[in-house]
């Protein structure tokens, strides 16, 4: 295990997979929820980690963390997936470093979604992070990481048009229903889990297809009958689900479960449906569409769909490739300055000896003599600070600072 002053940008990992190389199916086996996620995390001291977080979504499954070896990292997550660590080591990319910094930025800034410039990443950045660190596990170098593709992902909201328009693969879905279905007001819709993606889908219906015929399900009933209440909506608890399915024409899924509820069982003598699922894991039995009245599309087939926001966006990824090679910049000058903190530190006590000494305890000039004391240490201290980010050469900066403290 690192020690917080070892830790440095060389020993980073990202350690993952997602939909470039592999299809839903695959990805659900990785796929990890937050009762997966509180497990790795309480056991992850005892594989030698205590500086990570886990990224998993529709589109990938991502472990970042300090590790003496990546496969640390991908062993811990799959202590707690359906697929084991040979099955991911086979399929998975890693990057260190530099570059595993860089694949951040660009991860949380839309530039690696399937959907590109799908915005929805960056609250599920924001949401596997604060989990990370309420059990202590985002630390200085990761905090200061994730806040600067925080400010990166603002500034390339705010100035270019990487996620302008409303092409994500939630609304996908939407746009799917409003090209295929015929007055879809007359239709009976299902809406299972509202977490963010789920949430996101609901006020995407009543805005984009303009019907309330809508039951919301889930797992928490609270949390239907609200979202339900303020959008004039039905809702139903999840023990009258199976009648729901059966009632519902149109069926949208985006909830946690790891494996499907929605079977070829609960259809068979159903009427012609759509069924759309945006989970990984899948929700749906991708068995489902060999019914022959039914029509089912995953966050696959709805990443496939193509429009003119779509190349719109394609022409702003250089603005934004820009905006994070500025703010990686920044990053990597803080960590440099932070190799050189134990050296200053050092340099900062030995000033303080230097100061209390005899010989320098000289006739006082004023009676705030501490203060000015402290004054002359940390222009000493910001002066070498800055020589050593030009250029490393630590003991001459050292010596050089100790006679220009001895100088003021």
């Amino acid at each position: 295990m690192y020690s917080e002053e070892r830790k440095n940008l060389s020993d980073f990992y990202v350690i993952g997979i997602n939909y470039r190389k592999t299809d839903a199916t695959v990805r659900g086996q990785f796929a990890i929820n937050n009762d997966q996620y509180s497990r790795i995390l309480d056991i992850a001291p005892s594989f030698g980690i205590d500086e990570l977080f886990i990224l998993s979504t529709c589109n990938r499954t991502e472990v970042y963390g300090f590790a003496q070896d990546p496969g640390q990292l991908g062993r811990l997550l799959c202590t707690e997936t359906l697929g084991d660590f040979d099955q991911f080591d086979a399929l998975c990319y890693i990057k260190k470093g530099a570059a595993a910094a860089e694949h951040l930025f660009s991860v949380s800034a839309g530039l690696d979604s399937q959907v590109l410039g799908d915005y929805e990443i960056l609250g599920q950045m924001k949401v596997a992070a604060k989990f990370a660190k309420s059990k202590g596990f985002i630390k200085a170098f990761t905090e200061r990481l994730i806040n600067s593709c925080l400010q990166a992902s603002k500034a390339i909201k705010t100035h270019t048009r990487l996620s302008d328009g409303t092409v994500s693969v939630s609304f996908a879905a939407i746009q799917f229903i409003r090209e295929q279905v015929t007055n879809v007001r007359s239709k009976r819709m299902l809406l299972l889990g509202l977490g963010k993606i789920g949430s996101n889908t609901c006020k995407n219906i009543v805005d984009y297809l303009g019907t309330h015929n809508v039951v919301l399900v889930n797992r928490t009933y609270e949390k239907a009958i609200a979202l339900a209440e303020s959008y004039g909506l039905q809702h139903a608890p999840i023990a009258d689900l199976e009648e729901e399915i059966r009632k519902a024409d149109i069926i949208i899924t985006a909830t946690s479960a790891t494996t499907p509820f929605v079977t070829p069982g609960l259809l068979q003598d159903s009427d012609n449906k759509i069924l759309i699922d945006l989970s990984i894991p899948y929700n749906i039995d991708p068995r489902v569409a060999e019914l022959d009245q039914v029509r089912l599309l995953n966050v696959d087939d709805l990443s496939k769909m193509k429009d003119e926001t779509l190349k719109m966006r394609i022409a702003e990824v250089p603005k934004a490739k820009a905006i994070i090679a500025e703010q990686l910049k920044e990053f990597s000058d803080w960590c440099q300055m932070r190799q050189h903190v134990p050296v200053l530190i050092a340099l900062k006590q030995q000033l303080a000896r230097i100061e209390n000494c005899p010989i320098m305890n000289r006739v006082p000039v004023i009676s705030d003599t501490s203060y000015i004391a402290a004054d002359r240490i940390q222009k000493v201290i910001n002066t070498t600070a800055l020589k050593l980010k030009s250029k490393n050469t630590r003991g001459c900066y050292v010596i050089e600072a100790i006679n220009e403290f001895i100088a003021l």
